[in-house]
């Protein structure tokens, strides 16, 4: 990790900047693959499914038989913790549903909003280097809350062309109604674009490295949304001389360890707390399955030593963490200054990962920055709002003189007489 000692703010910009790949490069490696699955369907599909996950697959559908074999190939403790963080989950999406009632704005003028599920959505569930369940939990539930009509879900299959049991088991606790072993840039232009096996999906959804992400951003060109530009994960911890060093360690290891393009960041006060975090990463970095991949993302990675509490906020908002932590005596008190963050954990016992997987919160988040301007994924994200409007004949006269004056300023003459008419002139 790259230690910064009471930078200035010169030094910002390259403190927040993310590990990228040429972007050119990039753009064009994931335009060739989305251009040849819109054109060729499921035959390129299979093509990139060899040549990137090794899989010969004649068909990429999961059927009823896979997804109750599945159940048994699990053991009961992870069965019961998969049902347990479905259930915080579901609890906590299910209070974001509203109702909102009719407001009248003037007398005769009611108005009002309703919330209508995206009716297909296709749900990208990361799977190259580990198979991440949890996700389908995050999409799926809120999607099955919504009322989503069709829930697609794409994840990149093994060597042997099946899906992890997990992966499995999940969907059908979070109601998802098709499941395909298609991953990559090809399982997002399957999704955009329909094949004679995959439905063409309204919006996507979902994490992935920098090439999914960039097919995400591509495909929305084409007029389909998506949830967000979901990259490589990262998180920051801000700490002072309260914090536990041990626990900051684990906390930035846990998200090192997604893959070697993720981030993290420790912003701190406290000189002795950096110095020992930096021998706990060591020591603990030694102890991991996934030692390589975490090692890898730390090259990308960065310590900074601020002077005041202030400081390492104002830092923090430049940032914009997919994932921030907290460590610090006033946790409560700072969190109200942060405006940057994707997700945010409070004191030293909120571990980043428990929202990874179970304490309710979505963890499908902005990263890159993008916390700025977007926000995780909820209830809304699938749902459209539509508004309505029904005036009576007084309230048309109420505001008739208005409309009208408003209208003819713009030159709009035909939008007032819309208005004339009925009232008679």
């Amino acid at each position: 990790m790259k230690l910064y000692h009471y930078p200035g703010k010169d030094k910002w910009q390259e403190i927040v900047e993310r590990p990228v790949i040429d972007s050119s490069a990039l753009y064009l490696q994931v335009k060739l693959i989305l251009d040849e699955v819109k054109q060729e369907g499921d035959m390129a599909v299979r093509k990139f499914t060899k040549q990137f996950d090794g899989a010969e697959l004649d068909d990429f559908s999961v059927n009823d038989e896979e997804i109750k074999n599945a159940s048994a190939l699990m053991p009961e403790k992870l069965k019961k913790a998969i049902q347990t963080a479905a259930k915080n989950i579901r609890t906590f999406h299910q209070h974001q549903l509203n109702k909102p009632g009719t407001i009248e704005t003037m007398p005769g003028i009611s108005c009002w909003q309703k919330n209508v599920a995206i009716q297909k959505v296709g749900l990208y569930i990361p799977g190259g280097t580990a198979p991440l369940f949890s996700t389908i939990l995050m999409l799926g539930i809120p999607a099955q809350i919504a009322g989503c009509k069709e829930i697609i879900l794409c994840s990149p299959p093994g060597k042997n062309g099946k899906l992890h049991p997990a992966i499995l088991f999940a969907a059908q606790l979070a109601g998802i109604t098709q499941i395909f072993k298609v991953g990559g840039v090809q399982a997002i232009a399957a999704m955009a674009y329909g094949t004679a096996t995959i439905p063409k999906v309204y919006k996507v959804f979902g994490p992935g490295n920098q090439y999914v992400t960039c097919a995400k951003q591509i495909v929305q060109q084409d007029g389909i949304a998506i949830d967000m530009p979901a990259g490589p994960s990262e998180v920051c911890v801000l700490a002072d001389e309260t914090a536990n060093a041990s626990f900051i360690a684990a906390d930035l290891l846990s998200q090192a360890e997604h893959g070697p393009d993720s981030q993290v960041m420790l912003v701190c006060t406290s000189a002795i707390i950096v110095e020992n975090v930096i021998a706990e990463v060591s020591r603990q970095l030694d102890k991991l399955p996934r030692k390589e991949t975490a090692a890898k993302a730390l090259e990308n990675s960065k310590i900074i030593l601020v002077k005041t509490i202030s400081e390492a906020i104002d830092l923090v908002n430049e940032y914009a963490p997919e994932h921030l932590i907290i460590s610090c005596n006033d946790d409560e008190v700072i969190a109200s200054k942060i405006s940057n963050a994707g997700s945010v954990f409070l004191g030293n016992y909120s571990p980043e990962s428990v929202g990874d997987y179970a304490s309710g919160t979505n963890h499908v988040l902005p990263t890159n920055g993008f916390a700025k301007s977007y926000s995780g994924v909820s209830i809304d994200s699938f749902v459209k709002k539509i508004t309505y409007q029904k005036l009576t004949q007084e309230g048309l006269h109420e505001i008739s003189d208005a409309v009208v004056t408003m209208a003819e300023a713009e030159g709009l003459h035909a939008h007032a007489n819309a208005v004339k008419v009925r009232m008679g002139e």
